[in-house]
C-alpha cells in the first residue's frame, strides 16, 4: 500500500533524528542537496528561477518528485547568507528573520554590495554569489568591540548599500524591503504546500555563526582578517568575544521565530587556520555560542568548510549528542572514527563523484562507504556541499539516492 504524505514525512523525519541522536534508525539518512542543477533540470536558466515564482515552483516540484532524497530543505530558490545585514536587527526577529536569506527580491530592493544575483550583477544563468567586503578599519575594531549591535547598525550597515546612504532612501528602501517581504512570504507558503503535498514536514532552522566568520565575511574581508591576526591580535580577540552574546542571541531568537528545533551554523575560516590559531583565535568563542545554544535546548548543524581534520578532537569539547557535524572534504571514516558515540557525522561523497561518475562508481563508492560508517548509527549520508552544478547527471543523483537506501539499511 501507498505511504500517505504524511506517514511518509514522519517516517523521513524520525530516520533523521534517529540518526542525530545517536540512535539506529532503519536505515542510513540520505539528505538531499540543490542548487544550480534544479533550475536546469526543468529547462529554466537562472534568472527564470531567481524570479518568475511559477517556474521556480514547478522546477523544484519536478526535482523534489523526481528525486525523493529524506530531506530536501536545501532545494529552494536562489538565496544568499544574510546574517550581516540581519545582525543590524538582531534586537528587532521580526524584522531580521525575513532577511537572515537575501533572495532575489530582498535584494532588489536592498541593492546589498555584498550579493550578485542571475540577470543583475551577473548572466542570466550564472551561479548566485556572495561577495565578501572590506568595510571595515583596522582603527575601528575598538568601536566594534565596545558595542557591536551599534556598531553594525550604525556604521556598518550604511556601507553595505548605497540605498542607504541618506534618511530618505533608507525610508524607500525599507518600504521595498518590506513589500518584497510579503511577495517571498507568499513563495514560501506555496512551497510549503508543496513539500507537504510530497511527504515533507517543515524544517525551519535558526542561524548561528563563529565570531571570527563575521568578522572576515563582512567586516574585514577574509585575506585581511588572516592578516590581523598577526597586526593586532588582541584587538581581534577581544571583537570576536565581544561578539558572541549578539550572535547568540541572533541565534536563538531565530530558531524562535522559525519555531525551530535546529539551529544551523556554516564555518568557513576553520580550514585556512594552524591548530595553534584554531585553539587561540576561533575556538573559544564558536564553543561558547555553540554551548549556550546547546544548553537552551536546541540541536546544532555545524557545517565544517573545507578539510577540518587538524581540529576534530575539539569537536569533543562539546557534550554527547549535542548535533551533528556535516564535513565538505574533512576524510568522513577518520571523522567517524574519532566522534563515533558522541556526534552524529553527516556527509562521505563528493560532489564532484556525482558530476563526474557513473551510476556504478557511485554504487561502490556508497557500498564501501557504509561499509566504514554505517556500524553504530549516527551517520547522515549527503554531499559534501549543497549546491550541485547545471552539469550534473540526473541518472547520477537517482543513483546515489538508490545507493544510500540499498547499502544504508541496518
Amino acid at each position: 500500500m501507498e505511504k500517505s504524505p504524511q506517514d511518509l514525512a514522519k517516517e523521513r523525519r524520525a530516520r533523521i533524528e534517529a540518526a542525530m541522536n545517536l540512535e539506529i534508525p532503519d536505515r542510513v539518512p540520505c539528505w538531499g542537496f540543490g542548487g544550480d542543477i534544479v533550475a536546469s533540470y526543468s529547462g529554466i536558466n537562472q534568472y527564470e528561477f531567481a524570479y518568475d515564482a511559477e517556474k521556480s515552483l514547478k522546477a523544484i516540484e519536478k526535482f523534489i518528485s523526481d528525486f525523493p532524497y529524506d530531506d530536501m530543505s536545501i532545494v529552494g530558490p536562489p538565496s544568499l547568507d544574510g546574517r550581516g545585514v540581519a545582525m543590524a536587527f538582531v534586537d528587532y526577529p521580526d524584522v531580521f528573520s525575513n532577511i537572515i536569506m537575501i533572495t532575489p527580491l530582498i535584494h532588489d530592493a536592498l541593492q546589498g554590495n555584498c550579493f550578485k544575483f542571475a540577470g543583475r550583477e551577473i548572466g542570466e544563468d550564472s551561479t548566485p554569489q556572495f561577495v565578501g567586503g572590506y568595510y571595515m578599519e583596522d582603527t575601528e575594531y575598538d568601536e566594534l568591540a565596545e558595542n557591536p549591535t551599534k556598531f553594525i547598525s550604525e556604521k556598518i550597515f550604511p556601507r553595505l548599500s548605497s540605498n542607504l546612504e541618506t534618511p530618505l532612501k533608507a525610508a524607500a528602501t525599507w518600504t521595498r524591503v518590506g513589500m518584497a517581504a510579503v511577495k517571498q512570504g507568499a513563495f514560501f507558503a506555496k512551497l510549503g504546500e508543496i513539500l507537504g503535498k510530497l511527504g515533507y514536514a517543515p524544517f525551519p532552522m535558526g542561524w548561528a555563526g563563529s565570531p571570527l566568520d563575521f568578522i572576515a565575511d563582512y567586516l574585514r574581508g577574509f585575506d585581511t582578517v588572516m592578516l590581523d591576526l598577526h597586526r593586532h591580535p588582541d584587538k581581534v580577540k577581544k571583537a570576536a568575544e565581544a561578539l558572541v552574546e549578539p550572535i547568540t542571541k541572533f541565534a536563538l531568537e531565530s530558531a524562535k521565530m522559525m519555531n525551530a528545533k535546529i539551529v544551523m551554523c556554516p564555518l568557513h575560516l576553520n580550514d585556512y587556520l594552524s591548530p595553534k590559531q584554531y585553539a587561540e583565535f576561533y575556538w573559544p568563542t564558536l564553543k561558547e555560542v555553540l554551548l549556550t545554544v546547546i544548553k537552551e535546548g536546541y540541536k546544532v548543524i555545524v557545517f565544517f568548510e573545507g578539510d577540518h581534520e587538524a581540529h576534530l578532537e575539539t569537536i569533543l569539547d562539546l557534550p554527547k549528542g549535542w548535533g551533528v557535524a556535516y564535513f565538505e572534504k574533512t576524510d568522513i571514516v577518520k571523522a567517524k572514527n574519532v566522534l563515533k558515540g558522541h556526534t552524529c557525522v553527516m556527509g562521505g561523497v563528493p560532489i564532484s563523484l556525482v558530476v563526474n561518475g557513473t551510476p556504478e562508481k557511485i554504487d561502490n563508492y556508497v557500498k564501501e562507504l557504509m561499509e566504514q560508517v554505517k556500524p553504530g548509527g549516527g551517520f547522515i549520508m549527503t554531499t559534501g556541499v549543497g549546491n550541485a552544478p547545471r552539469e550534473t547527471p540526473p541518472e547520477n543523483i537517482s543513483a546515489l539516492l538508490e545507493a544510500g537506501i540499498k547499502h544504508g539499511k541496518y
